[in-house]
């Protein structure tokens, strides 16, 4: 579980049919990354200990629980580095290593996350070795690689989920910035005319990030100002102009409020799903949704966050190049089943719907994975054993587990390797 201050005091722990808290939950994690792999239980299955009870344990502020249903609890990544092979399978050991190579969470933003960019493997390979060179410990707040691994994530909607991702076109950032009469406005407008192309946006970025040409306090009031001043009604960004005016109620003085007006809005309904590349540029606004990555914690900040910001590497690291925001449409696999293919190894996403008409069926996917449950109750069989999955719980089984079945009425979420 994460308290970061974006988070929600009710959404998470609502999920897990619990009362409001007074500190924001932003975040729960289900996987083996080191910085805090899920507690599990021995039993068929390999059931992780119940998040519920995690979660209601820490929300009361009590330690946690150091007891389990059905033993003494463990790591999950204690349990895959105890037989590897049997656990993960011949192909992902090939491919990762010892390592389950993905990350599930839930994720709860009320306010704005950082803006941020996540490294490729190089990249984070190179960032890993040289902060451990500087002495860095891995804990520390002034780290920004805390492993080796790169980071691309996809975000699958449980409620209405707004962002920011990527870069808009150069012409379509000149359309916004043109009858904004600002000093900063006009100096962005030269920058990008005179350099066609993504360099010129590539340009405008360092210059409103860079800690010798970033524009002062009065500069970016001013700016808002202008946004907030604009009549929806022949403003060529409505909703541009919008984001600028929220995002400056919680960082007035973040020349990253500016930085919006360059990238990309995205709204996503329930069920939707979004993929962010490695070297994109986002930031998420508001919503509820689960969220999948490769395992890792590696972020470089731009603003909007009073954590550390590491602004020379994020600009290495940032593509400038213009894209849209990148809609995962989902593959039917079964009648009950549907699977959002990214176009990475680390993992695909599948949402599996039971109603009770359907009575027993097949799961697709046989390899490593968690079953996170997100409506309702199912049950599932395996080699390993026979076990339920109510909302808010979650399942590991591993490749020793083989193939399972699903029945009962209910909505579950499943992350595996492709």
């Amino acid at each position: 579980m994460r308290d970061y201050r974006w988070g929600s005091e009710d959404v998470i722990p609502h999920f897990f049919g619990l009362r409001s808290v007074q500190k924001p939950i932003a975040e729960v994690w289900f996987g083996a990354h080191p910085a805090a792999p899920s507690p599990i239980c021995a039993q068929p299955g390999a059931q992780i200990a119940k998040e519920l009870a995690v979660c209601e344990s820490r929300l009361k502020n009590d330690r946690d629980p150091e007891d389990c249903p059905a033993g003494a609890p463990f790591s999950l990544r204690d349990y895959i580095a105890a037989d590897p092979q049997a656990v993960l399978g011949s192909y992902a050991v090939s491919q990762f290593g010892g390592r389950l190579p993905f990350l599930l969470k839930l994720i709860a933003p009320r306010k704005p996350l950082s803006l941020q960019v996540h490294p490729t493997a190089e990249q984070a390979l190179a960032g890993y070795a040289r902060e451990n060179d500087l002495g860095i410990p891995k804990d520390s707040p002034y780290r920004t690689y805390r492993d080796r691994n790169h980071k691309p994530e996809l975000v699958y909607a449980l409620s209405r989920f707004e962002g920011l991702v990527g870069f808009r076109s150069p012409r379509r950032i000149l359309g916004v910035l043109e009858d904004l009469d600002t000093a900063v406005a006009k100096k962005l407008i030269r920058i990008i005319s005179r350099t066609p192309g993504h360099r010129g946006v590539q340009a405008a970025f360092n210059y409103l990030l860079s800690e010798e040409t970033r524009p002062g306090e009065e500069q970016i009031a001013e700016l808002i100002f202008a946004c907030a001043a604009r009549d929806p009604r022949i403003s060529p960004s409505p909703r541009a102009d919008a984001i600028v005016t929220r995002l400056a109620r919680y960082y007035p003085e973040d020349p990253g409020v500016i930085c919006s007006l360059l990238l990309n809005p995205v709204t996503l309904d329930p069920g939707e799903a979004l993929f962010i590349p490695v070297g994109t540029i986002h930031a998420y606004l508001s919503g509820f949704g689960v969220e999948v990555m490769a395992n890792s914690d590696n972020v470089l900040r731009a603003g909007l966050t009073q954590k550390h910001m590491d602004l020379p590497e994020l600009i290495n690291v940032a593509d400038t190049v213009a894209a849209p925001p990148i809609r995962i449409a989902p593959e039917k696999m079964s009648a009950v089943q549907k699977t959002f293919y990214a176009p990475v190894d680390d993992f695909e996403l599948s949402v599996v719907q039971i109603a009770p008409g359907d009575g027993v069926c097949g799961l697709r996917g046989c390899g490593p994975r968690i079953l996170l449950g997100l409506e309702g109750e199912l049950g599932f069989a395996c080699s390993g054993g026979r076990f339920e999955l109510r909302k808010g719980q979650a399942v590991f089984l591993g490749t020793d587990d083989g193939a399972a079945e699903v029945g009962g009425f209910g909505i579950c979420a499943q992350v595996g390797v492709p």
